[in-house]
């Protein structure tokens, strides 16, 4: 069987890569372009280890054949940090010591991603069903749950924050327009002013040397 070209976005950043079309999300990710974070687990698409986002939804990357990924973006655990500053999911895990093994916890933080990407007001319940696809062998879920309502809250905060920041560079802008249309009209006064003052004087010097 041949190789084929397969491009895709990955984790932000353009990426060509040459593979058998019988390949795997998963084995292309750990394989050609080294990327471990996403487990093998069962490679039936029932442990959740090997969770990435495809176009923003949650899916098992061992289910996935690489050539369907051919256009698409594609997001693995690698692509949730900024350099060195974790994503907030991220440091929720870690706070709540929700890490044992660990094995599990590219899926699991991967699945959450996707969640709170869609919803941030969150009950046990939403997180018990968004997480059921991710197992854990370690843990009870307990530490994970609170991880993720941690976050949850963290993302809520952020956003608020963002829309304030906004409000206020709005504000700021409006004013700062209604202070130069303000500056305007005063500078406009002052010329009038000063063109008015120019045609009297003007006018008194023509009066004067007809008389």
């Amino acid at each position: 069987m041949q190789e084929i070209k397969i491009k895709f976005i990955l984790n932000g950043e353009a990426v060509e890569v040459s593979a058998l079309p019988s390949l795997t999300l998963l084995k292309l990710l750990r394989e050609r372009l080294g990327l471990t974070g996403s487990k093998p687990g069962c490679e039936r698409g029932e442990c959740g280890a090997c969770t990435v986002l495809l176009d923003g939804d949650p899916v098992n990357s061992c289910l996935i054949l690489a050539p369907q990924v051919e256009g698409r973006e594609v997001i693995t655990i690698e692509g949730l940090a900024d350099g060195e500053k974790l994503d907030p999911i991220q440091e929720a895990f870690i706070s709540e010591s929700a890490v044992q093994c660990g094995y599990c916890i590219p899926g699991m933080i991967i699945s959450t991603k996707a969640l709170l990407n869609r919803n941030r007001s969150l009950s046990r319940d939403e997180i018990k069903r968004a997480i059921s696809g991710n197992l854990c062998r370690c843990t009870g879920y307990a530490k994970i749950i609170k991880a993720i309502e941690v976050a949850a809250e963290k993302a809520e905060e952020s956003l608020k924050r963002k829309e304030l920041s906004e409000e206020v560079i709005a504000e700021a802008g409006r004013l700062t327009t209604e202070a130069s249309k303000a500056i305007t009209d005063i500078r406009s006064n002052a010329e009038y002013r000063d063109e008015m003052a120019g045609l009297l004087l003007t006018r008194g010097l023509k009066d004067i040397f007809k008389s």
